[in-house]
């Protein structure tokens, strides 16, 4: 995300936007079971981002669920949700979450075959080497019919889980606006701070210490 922006100048309300959105991330991160706990949220800006959370793997894993998928892009989301409740208005910051999210949806129907409605199958066969800025080519093996269908199972999985985070930091509203207030004060706080403050205990089930460096971000654009 590149380098600390301290000297950046942010007004009163952008500084406020940040704080909310990433105590959405931030929150949900340590509500919902199934996905890692934030270590660090930050409103500091940061190379092109306004603020960023932090949630590094607690183990070194293969193999990912349907519910811990589905729990992230529900985290994922929580940042436009945090910018619907508390200033009824959404911005710009969430247009890299609402990708990373979207992206997830497609992969977990057309790759992972977690889609009831398509089934255990595979949609769209990628050929071709990758080079440096190039991804692999598609090849589209699946009809328009089935092309509707995907289209509309990723949004039936970003609605739900939208709704999911919704749910989850209206009934946690006190605790949200209470971590953006000591963000804005202090602008970063570590997972430990933030437990302890909000009285959330989601505890690690193993070191992180020495793990690849494949960490969950969540920058506010």
């Amino acid at each position: 995300m590149g380098p600390e922006k301290k000297s950046r100048i942010m007004s009163k309300r952008e500084k406020e936007l940040t704080a909310f959105h990433e105590a959405g991330h931030a929150i949900l991160s340590l509500l919902i079971p199934e996905v890692d706990p934030m270590t660090k949220v930050s409103i500091i800006p940061r190379g092109m981002t306004g603020g960023y959370t932090l949630a590094p793997p607690r183990e070194d894993k293969k193999y990912h669920s349907k519910k811990e998928l589905l729990g992230d892009i529900a985290v994922s989301l929580g940042g436009r949700v945090s910018e619907e409740l508390n200033f009824g208005d959404i911005t710009t910051g969430a247009g890299h979450d609402l990708e990373m999210a979207t992206q997830l949806a497609r992969r977990m129907i057309c790759d992972f075959g977690m889609s009831d409605r398509l089934g255990n199958v595979t949609l769209g066969r990628s050929h071709g080497p990758v080079f440096l800025g190039r991804d692999l080519v598609e090849e589209k093996d699946y009809s328009e019919e089935t092309a509707r269908i995907i289209d509309e199972e990723i949004k039936r999985i970003i609605d739900e889980s939208y709704q999911r985070a919704k749910k989850l930091i209206q009934d946690n509203q006190e605790k949200l606006k209470l971590l953006a207030s000591t963000l804005l004060e202090k602008e970063v706080l570590t997972g430990e701070e933030v437990k302890r403050m909000l009285g959330i205990e989601k505890k690690d089930t193993l070191e992180t210490d020495g793990l690849p460096d494949t960490s969950n971000a969540h920058p506010c654009a």
